[in-house]
């Protein structure tokens, strides 16, 4: 009976390590920081974006009057629209409408769980079907971070997408865990191990296998849409960037940083980040 408990012990107290972790990674995220497009000068209208199991996210709709082409922007794991509201004025400028949403249990949208791309994608769906009836013929998906992974997991199933530019979206959800133990200074085994666990553990909780919505399997199947990579070497998160770029199908092009951390490019580079950005989807979103 002793040594029975003695191991039970440690198992039980694994579990539950695992288990905490799951339920912090997949927690709600509350609205930390409040701004809006009228901050910009920019006219904007609130909109209901409806997905296909029935939630109503919160969403910002900023048109470019006489413009077919729309941008949707997917903010980061615990952020908000309100934290990337920033960005829109370029793409405006350039003659983009922009779409700016909360995803799923974050900021105003509704919502529990965070699920780092699996139900999300549903999100951006629900964002690209509000494009679509607004008129817009020539959409992209500029995401960063969690809103990467979104962006790779969901224009496999979106052929509306005509492009995707994703800034530090992990190859794997394993990945971004793994990166942050590093941060901590926790032993590479020991992050592996509790990161392998967590994603097991989440994945019974949501009863979906999150391994196989990593987006190192989807990110091949956007093609022959196009795809631009933003990595920075310093990035914790994306250590296996590689992986994913290996991954990917043409056509593909990667701004590499060997000087920059996780989505700090715009930070760093910013007129080089907008240069490439509205190029890219200049070249990609253009008139037929």
């Amino acid at each position: 009976m002793t040594f029975a408990l003695c191991l039970l012990v440690p198992v039980v107290l694994i579990l539950g390590i695992g288990l905490g972790l799951s339920f912090y990674m997949t927690r709600r995220h509350r609205l930390a920081e409040i701004h809006t497009p009228a901050e910009y000068g920019l006219e904007y209208e609130e909109v209901p974006l409806r997905t296909a199991d029935g939630l109503t996210l919160c969403g910002w709709w900023i048109p470019a009057p006489g413009s077919e082409r729309a941008v949707v922007i997917l903010h980061g794991h615990g952020g908000s629209m309100d934290g990337d509201v920033h960005r829109a004025p370029m793409l405006h400028r350039a003659g983009y409408g922009v779409l700016l949403l909360d995803f799923r249990a974050h900021g105003r949208s509704p919502g529990r769980v965070a699920t780092f791309g699996y139900l999300e994608r549903w999100d951006v769906q629900a964002a690209v079907e509000f494009l679509k009836r607004r008129g817009m013929r020539r959409i992209g998906l500029l995401g960063f971070s969690y809103g990467g992974m979104a962006s790779m997991l969901a224009a496999p199933l979106c052929p509306d997408v005509g492009a995707v530019v994703t800034d530090g979206g992990p190859a794997r959800l394993r990945s971004a865990i793994i990166g942050r133990g590093a941060e901590l200074g926790l032993p590479g085994w020991l992050t592996a191990f509790l990161a392998w666990l967590t994603v097991t553990l989440t994945s019974a909780r949501l009863g979906a296998n999150l391994f196989r919505y990593e987006p190192v399997r989807w990110v091949g199947k956007i093609a022959p849409r196009p795809v631009l990579f933003i990595h920075g070497d310093l990035d914790p998160y994306c250590f296996d960037f590689d992986d994913l770029f290996a991954a990917a199908r043409e056509p593909k092009e990667v701004w590499r940083l060997p000087d920059v951390g996780h989505t700090q490019a715009s930070e760093v580079y910013p007129e080089e980040f907008y240069r490439r950005v509205v190029g890219f989807f200049d070249r990609h979103l253009r008139r037929e």
